[in-house]
């Protein structure tokens, strides 16, 4: 069983809620005893908090718990940070949404008793990493929790591409985009696009192509461990973007080529009778009477 003593705390600082459901937190951890450390870019929360400041590195390091306080979006944002440290997460839901972040603030000082006196469930989730190329030369490269795309740039024209796989040549073709889902990611922007919803403990990806140019490119569910390929057409008059969980990480230029593939885990905390399928009904809305 886990004993978490040492909690990491990561807070949208944006947020309205932030600060109360940050403070609230905070005296309950110290009234139970436990050692709470506030990540550096979440002190404008609350200015006067009195808390230890980590940096990501001290967090990942030292604490045997992150708690994030925002919505999905601030738990994919820790997932990121904190990946190389494989460290345990679990949201506090301020957000619209909350497929990840699932612990609402009116009941969170229930559900953290759970979890902190050991009575959770755990998933362990893989992210993403992709690197740009141009020649030999890595031009960058990020992480990705949820998705990494590829699309159009400052153009109303689709673009062209080729995509292999572990070496193998799937085909080249036009198109707004190629996304690569994780199945984390399932649940996302794949899921808009018309991609399948995967469970989480499958080892797989989800290859997308965004509005192609043909009626023939459904959406391909690969082996997770596998090495995708793909390569900005050299008759390409325009850029591309390659993004990774919605966060720029490089322009891409005719010629370029970026390769993906599984990198790093992490821990999803969840209360106990944590029930993946119910997120879904609640959250998808399924099985309501019209």
């Amino acid at each position: 069983m886990h004993q978490f003593r040492k909690i990491g705390l990561i807070a949208k600082t944006q947020h309205p809620g932030a600060s109360n459901t940050l403070q609230a937190l905070i005296y309950y951890l110290r009234e139970r005893e436990h050692t709470p450390l506030l990540h550096s870019s979440s002190v404008d929360a609350l200015p006067r908090h009195g808390l230890p400041i980590a940096n990501t590195e001290e967090l990942g390091q030292h604490c045997d718990l992150v708690v994030t306080i925002g919505g999905d979006g601030t738990l994919l944002q820790a997932a990121r940070w904190l990946a190389r440290f494989e460290s345990r997460l679990v949201g506090i839901n301020l957000g619209r949404l909350g497929f990840l972040a699932d612990i609402h603030p009116s009941n969170m000082t229930e559900h953290l008793d759970s979890i902190l006196g050991g009575h959770f469930s755990e998933e362990k989730r893989f992210l993403l990493r992709a690197a740009a190329y141009r020649g030999e030369t890595c031009l960058n490269q990020g992480s990705a929790f949820n998705d990494v795309v590829i699309q159009k740039w400052n153009t109303a024209h689709m673009f062209s591409f080729t995509t292999r796989i572990n070496g193998h040549l799937l085909g080249s073709q036009r198109s707004d985009g190629f996304l690569i889902a994780t199945p984390t990611g399932s649940t996302a922007y794949c899921l808009s696009g018309g991609g399948p919803i995967l469970h989480p403990s499958i080892n797989a990806l989800v290859l997308l192509s965004m509005f192609p140019h043909t009626l023939s490119n459904p959406p391909i569910v690969v082996d997770g461990d596998s090495e995708i390929e793909v390569t900005i057409s050299i008759e390409q008059q325009t850029q591309a973007q390659l993004t990774c969980d919605a966060v720029l990480c490089q322009t891409l230029l005719p010629g370029d080529r970026v390769l993906i593939r599984k990198h790093r885990h992490i821990y999803l905390v969840h209360p106990p009778g944590h029930d993946h399928y119910a997120t879904l009904r609640g959250k998808l809305h399924w099985g309501r009477e019209p």
